[in-house]
This record gives C-alpha cells, sequence and structure tokens, in this order.
C-alpha cells in the first residue's frame, strides 16, 4: 500500500504503534487500492537499473575529482569522459612539476577505472 494512501489517517507523530495504527485503518476503507507484487523479473531488472545508476555516479565521481585535484596544480582538462583520455597525458608532461605526495594519490585516481 503507498504511503500516500496511509499519511491521511497518521493521528500523531511517526511510532511504529501510530504507523501499524493508520495501516489497520487505511486497509479497512473499501476503497483503497494496494501496490502489485513484483515478478522476480521485474525485481531483476529494478536492480538491473539502480545497479547502472551506481557505477555512473561512481564513474562520474571518479573524473570530477581527478579534474578537481589536478586543476589545483594548474592542469585543466575538458569536463566529461572524454577529458580522462586527454588526463594521462597531461599528467605524464606534468609529472615533474607536481609533488611526490600529489603525484601519487593522482596517479592512483587515474589508475582507477
Amino acid at each position: 500500500m503507498p504511503l500516500a494512501y496511509v499519511n491521511p489517517y497518521m493521528k500523531r507523530g511517526k511510532t511504529d504503534a501510530a504507523d501499524a495504527e493508520a495501516l489497520c485503518e487505511a486497509v479497512t476503507r473499501p476503497a483503497m487500492r494496494f501496490v502489485a507484487v513484483k515478478s522476480r523479473e521485474q525485481q531483476g531488472v529494478l536492480m538491473l537499473h539502480k545497479t547502472r545508476d551506481l557505477l555512473v555516479r561512481q564513474r562520474t565521481a571518479m573524473i570530477n575529482a581527478r579534474r578537481a585535484h589536478l586543476a589545483e596544480f594548474g592542469i585543466v582538462t575538458v569536463a566529461g569522459p572524454g577529458g580522462v583520455k586527454g588526463l594521462s597525458k597531461l599528467l605524464h608532461d606534468a609529472r615533474n612539476e607536481l609533488p611526490a605526495h600529489a603525484r601519487t594519490a593522482v596517479s592512483s585516481l587515474v589508475a582507477h577505472p
């Protein structure tokens, strides 16, 4: 049952007892509609979409971290995944300009997929 259908029956604060009471009240209403149970196939597709979304967010975070760290030393690349390819070349060209700790940190970020 969607939460939006239960909320009108909430009488007081958010506690387990109040939630249970609101659910019991909502279930007794004749016009109440329920959410259909997902099949295993639908759950699998949903998991696929959520996993893809997670991987895209992680990739974006890594790209942004690489660009931001190098920008602190004046090494600027194109935004987005296309700039990552040029990043390795720029890093190789500027390796003597970076401090050793920064070079180690950025190299590990660049090596990460």
